[in-house]
C-alpha cells in the first residue's frame, strides 16, 4: 500500500497553478511592481494637473513649469516601466 503523503509533487499541483508558481519564480514580485508603476503614474498625473493649473491661473511660472515639467516625466517613466513590465511574457 503506498502512502498518499508520498506522492509526486508535479502530479499533486493542477496544471494551472503549477502555471502560476513558474510565472512568480521567474517574475517575483512582479504584480507588486505593476501595482507600484501604476500608483505612482496615477499621483504624478494628478500632480501634473494641479501644477498645470497653477501655471493658467499664472503663479510663479519658473517653479511652476519646472515642476509640472517633472511630473510628466515622472509620469512618462513609469508608464514605459508599466508598459515594459506587461510585455514580458
Amino acid at each position: 500500500m503506498t502512502n498518499p503523503n508520498s506522492s509526486n509533487p508535479k502530479t499533486s499541483l493542477d496544471p494551472e497553478q503549477l502555471k502560476r508558481l513558474r510565472a512568480e519564480a521567474q517574475a517575483p514580485f512582479r504584480g507588486l511592481r505593476q501595482f507600484i508603476y501604476a500608483a505612482f503614474a496615477a499621483s504624478a498625473l494628478l500632480g501634473g494637473f494641479i501644477f498645470f493649473f497653477k501655471l493658467l491661473a499664472g503663479e510663479d511660472f519658473s517653479t511652476t513649469l519646472f515642476n509640472l515639467t517633472v511630473q510628466l516625466c515622472v509620469f512618462s517613466l513609469m508608464v514605459g516601466l508599466l508598459w515594459l513590465e506587461r510585455r514580458k511574457p
